[in-house]
């Protein structure tokens, strides 16, 4: 590393805090906030999921098969897994900023993606299959893009704060996920009342409710 990378390095740890330090937590915080929504979201998507595609008339609503449910809420988290190799690896070699902003747009991809899940022109359990399949691909990849955001959001905090507030700085950037976890009581609060309608009733109204909250 050279003298003039130690000056910069140097410099900001003797910074005193500035809006630049805030404007950092907000950017590197809101990676951590969405990430928390793309996770635990998908505990409320299974049940209208099952409600869609596993409904047979005269039957109560349907629920995800077990193996099934199993595989679309965790394959999030086994994408985090190797995203967090990857990303920590590669960011070691690169700008992390700019791995960074790879890692944001993969999870925007992704989001989206798993919003469009489709089935083709298949039917029945062919149909359901097929959505559920293609919901598992974007969100394994989702998942490796959250696995990303973890490292590179610790790293660029700590480059940017200075020595006394570094550890105040990435405590602050990862509770945005724990703001996630209070604002979701909110809003599952307002929808709740849609949700057992749509349990109860209309599949078209539980297609609308998972779409949305797959994409955010």
């Amino acid at each position: 590393m050279g003298r003039g990378q130690l000056h910069v390095l140097d410099a900001l740890d003797r910074a005193k805090t500035q809006s630049y330090h805030f404007m950092a937590i907000i950017i590197a915080g809101m990676g951590c906030f969405t990430s928390a929504y793309d996770l635990f979201s998908i505990s409320v998507v299974t049940k209208l999921l099952g409600r869609i595609y596993y409904f047979n008339d005269g039957a109560k609503p349907g629920v995800l098969p077990p193996n099934v449910s199993t595989a679309v809420t965790g394959v999030a988290l086994v994408g985090t897994l190797f995203g967090q190799l990857f990303f920590g690896w590669l960011g070691d070699h690169m700008s992390p900023k700019k791995v960074y902003s790879v890692t944001l747009l993969l999870m925007i991809i992704c989001s989206l993606g798993s919003c469009l899940s489709f089935a083709g022109s298949a039917t029945g359990p062919m149909a359901a299959k097929g959505v559920m399949a293609t919901l598992c691909f974007f969100r394994f990849w989702l998942g490796f893009g959250i696995g990303g955001d973890y490292p590179l959001s610790a790293t660029i905090i700590s480059e940017y704060a200075n020595k006394r507030t570094r550890g105040s700085f990435i405590a602050a950037v990862f509770a945005m996920q724990g703001f996630w976890n209070l604002g979701r009581w909110n809003c599952w609060s307002h929808s709740l009342g849609r949700i057992r309608m749509c349990i109860q009733s209309s599949s078209v109204l539980c297609q609308s409710l998972w779409l949305h909250a797959t994409s955010g």
